[in-house]
């Protein structure tokens, strides 16, 4: 009968340590298995914060090219020099003289401006041709008081003013002089045979 106790009592050891045993070793598995859950929920953040910057660089990247070839079509006070001398260069490479008579800045309101009332002076070809390029010009151009005369001799003179969209300072949000000027005006393929109204 001791023998029997005996056996059960050993049994019964065994039993509770190995219990004891599982207990301990599931609750230290179930801890790490938490912390292992946390540190994968942390890295899967970082990465969507990373994919996040990557994907905000990008759309920056894109919108200061976008900024940069917006910017060509517009002429600020700090190039209109270069501007001006883009269209009395169109105008002697056509056989025309370019005079700007006048320079105006608007800068009041969301869409500054600047004014320049021109004269071109040549043949009546040589006229019409650089009025078609100054008028056709890759800027943000309107124009308008156009008016031509025959000076006699085969001498015609167009008078006109053309306002000229513009950036205030000419400085890009990068930080650099924004919109630099061509020495000439891109040429145009538009050959007017005569006075167009405006």
């Amino acid at each position: 009968m001791s023998r029997t106790l005996l056996n059960f009592g050993i049994a019964l050891a065994i039993f509770v340590a190995s219990g004891t045993s599982y207990a301990l070793s599931y609750g230290a598995v179930s801890t790490q298995s938490a912390h292992a859950a946390d540190l994968a929920a942390q890295i899967a953040a970082k990465k969507s914060s990373l994919t996040r910057i990557a994907s905000t660089k990008a759309t920056v990247n894109s919108l200061q090219s976008e900024e940069l070839a917006m910017q060509q079509y517009f002429v600020s006070e700090n190039t209109i020099v270069n501007f001006i001398g883009a269209l009395q260069g169109e105008g002697q490479k056509l056989g025309a003289a370019v005079t700007v008579d006048s320079v105006s800045a608007n800068t009041q309101g969301a869409r500054p401006t600047l004014t320049l009332s021109l004269t071109v002076d040549g043949t009546f070809d040589a006229v019409l041709r650089t009025v078609g390029a100054i008028e056709h010009a890759p800027y943000d151009i309107t124009d308008s008081n156009f008016s031509l005369q025959n000076r006699g001799k085969g001498a015609w003179e167009a008078r006109f003013t053309i306002v000229v969209g513009s950036i205030p300072g000419g400085v890009s949000a990068s930080g650099s002089s924004a919109n630099p000027q061509p020495s000439s005006l891109p040429r145009t393929s538009i050959a007017p045979s005569g006075p167009q109204p405006l």
